[in-house]
């Protein structure tokens, strides 16, 4: 089709930007949580961190769907990256200066956030306007391996970079890093997505279309709410590792580092895994086997009672995650229509911001007073039981 024409080209230069505008902020990211844990060592302070990061996503989310299926959704991409740095140089610049206030992080966090939030669903509805349905799972598979593979590297030179310079230094790293990937974006033909109903209605009306093709689109709708629990549960194991770390194994950057690099270590074999293999046929099934070893995994990690064991788990754990992630994406892309991508895409993206932060409200605190090894066992053994239920009870096989 003339839509794909040179689509190798496009999907690759696309992803090159990707990948390299992720390192630098998975560098910052990194960076910002290891201070807060190591300034504070208080699971209050995370779950602050984890709202201030997630939360906004949900206030822009429902416009960013509308934007998204509105307008070009590679200058949503450019101006989301744009937005981000200049308030990480912002906030280099403040410490530089004197300003060294954990508040200042939240701020940052916070804008962040909302680059996110138009970001990620963004590129999630602009990959099917670039590659053809039938190479949707191999290429999501390939992007999920390339952030891997950043997230597995940007640990150690986040930790590299704290242990030798200061928190400033990695700042300017993602300021960098989001130049060369919008210089990148800019060079991509990427065919004007052409929407077949009109775009003269209120925004608020079109959000309110995305929520009613939402209800009556019961498989999409029972994969959110599906979703949103498998999120809330997994929050432990998805933010509290760190503090985990820190109290049982000890504070030191280069056991955090490791701890960071093992997980994404895992998630680089994870991408390898579905985009060599392709999962199941159906493809939910795959994002259940994945959920239900994850939370198979998540009970060891709680149980681990030496520093290797523990990254070998850890590592085990990241694999499951592109497996269970990628199909989700696909199926998405394939079953709703083009024109709700970028709705559809954003709810999911709210049920991310939701999801998680709702965990952390409930688990951070309770982290202060009960072990987290406890709420791993815990979580991981719901998680693994929903998944098996799930699956037996054919909740997705909807006609």
């Amino acid at each position: 089709m003339n839509n794909y024409k040179n689509w190798k080209k496009n999907i690759f230069r696309f992803l090159t930007a990707q990948t390299i505008s992720l390192l630098g902020s998975s560098i910052v990211q990194y960076s910002i949580i290891w201070y807060i844990t190591i300034s504070t060592s208080s699971g209050v302070m995370l779950t602050i961190a984890t709202v201030c990061g997630f939360l906004p996503q949900v206030i822009i989310s429902l416009f960013a769907g509308v934007w998204i299926d509105r307008y070009d959704r590679k200058k949503m991409i450019i101006l989301s990256d744009l937005m981000i740095a200049v308030m990480t140089l912002i906030l280099a610049l403040s410490f530089l200066s004197g300003f060294k206030f954990i508040w200042l992080l939240f701020i940052v966090l916070i804008v962040r956030s909302f680059g996110t939030g138009i970001q990620t669903p963004a590129v999630n509805a602009i990959i099917p306007q670039i590659v053809p349905n039938e190479h949707l799972m191999r290429i999501n598979g390939i992007n999920s391996t390339l952030s891997s593979l950043m997230m597995f590297i940007s640990p150690a030179v986040s930790g590299a970079v704290l242990s030798i310079i200061s928190l400033e230094a990695t700042l300017f790293i993602d300021i960098i890093t989001a130049i060369i990937g919008i210089g990148i974006t800019l060079t991509i033909s990427i065919q004007s997505y052409q929407r077949v109903d009109k775009i003269d209605n209120s925004y608020l009306k079109e959000i309110k279309e995305g929520f009613i093709y939402l209800k009556e689109n019961r498989f999409i709708k029972r994969l959110l709410i599906f979703q949103i629990v498998i999120l809330f549960l997994i929050s432990p194991s998805a933010f509290l590792t760190p503090l985990m770390v820190s109290r049982t194994f000890g504070s030191q950057v280069w056991r955090l580092t490791a701890s960071e690099m093992t997980y994404s270590l895992g998630m680089v074999i994870g991408g390898l895994l579905i985009t060599t293999w392709g999962g199941f046929k159906k493809k939910i099934n795959t994002t259940l086997l994945a959920g239900a070893m994850y939370g198979i995994i998540m009970m060891a990690l709680g149980l681990a009672p030496y520093f290797l064991l523990y990254l070998l788990l850890n590592m085990m754990i990241g694999i499951t995650s592109p497996c269970y992630n990628a199909p989700i994406t696909v199926t998405i892309q394939e079953k709703v229509d083009s024109s709700m991508h970028g709705r559809i895409f954003s709810l999911m993206q709210i049920s991310t911001s939701c999801a998680l932060p709702m965990g952390m409200i409930i688990f951070g605190p309770i982290a202060d007073y009960i072990a987290i090894q406890w709420l791993l066992i815990g979580a991981g053994s719901i998680v693994f039981l929903l998944s098996l239920y799930i699956y037996l009870s054919h909740y997705f096989e909807i006609n």
